[in-house]
């Protein structure tokens, strides 16, 4: 048997926390081990148990998100970081991914999709969600570097993903990359899943754009 995904959730809101618990509690290989309320018990809670993804609030009292978050990925070994809050703006997104966190889900997230996002994290795979990578694509644009910040995110899938992706940005449908690619089309559909979660992207039509703005939507095959 796989061994359970285990996560500590820091938040400083006892009912959110309440609330995480039972969610993640009840979903199948995952395991919360512990909670705390303030970036400052984030170590000891660490060293009391293994830990594989931390569910990160950002804005608490005394230490908060972004300290907790940059002093956990400086551990030996660290466990993956995903940071759970209210707020999407340019500074405190871009805060938190220079501390080191390989996620950013807003507390909007539907329970499904934070569930694949923790098990994501731990897989080691990159997780945003769809209004945060929006918002990193237009800031992208007004930098005026779309195609190397697009191709960037495409670096983030398999070899496989890829393929499917690059079907997808020339109109494929699920049987025609099944066909294409020699798939089935549930295999097609649990690729379109992950790939959509590890971009943060809500459907096929922004993976087509993605696509456009990398500047492959010509590429052969």
């Amino acid at each position: 048997m796989t061994a359970p995904v285990r996560v500590l959730v820091v938040d400083d809101d006892p009912l959110v926390r309440s609330g995480l618990t039972l969610m993640l509690d009840g979903a199948d290989g995952i395991v919360v081990v512990g909670e705390v309320a303030d970036g400052a018990g984030v170590p000891a809670a660490l060293d009391a148990h293994p830990v594989d993804v931390v569910l990160m609030d950002l804005r608490m009292p005394g230490v908060d998100g972004v300290r907790a978050t940059r002093a956990v990925r400086a551990r030996r070994d660290p466990p993956a970081v995903v940071v759970l809050t209210t707020f999407d703006t340019g500074a405190e997104i871009d805060g938190a991914m220079a501390a080191g966190a390989s996620g950013y889900l807003l507390k909007d997230t539907p329970p499904a999709r934070l569930v694949a996002a923790v098990q994501a994290a731990a897989a080691g795979e990159p997780v945003l969600s769809p209004t945060v990578a929006r918002r990193l694509m237009d800031t992208t644009a007004r930098t005026g570097s779309v195609r190397e910040d697009a191709r960037a995110l495409l670096a983030a899938l398999t070899a496989r993903e890829r393929d499917v992706v690059l079907a997808i940005g020339a109109g494929a449908s699920n049987a025609d990359v099944g066909r294409r690619l020699y798939l089935s089309v549930p295999t097609v559909k649990a690729h379109v899943s992950a790939i959509l979660l590890k971009l943060g992207l809500d459907n096929r039509t922004q993976i087509a754009l993605l696509v456009h703005d990398a500047g492959l939507d010509d590429s052969p095959g």
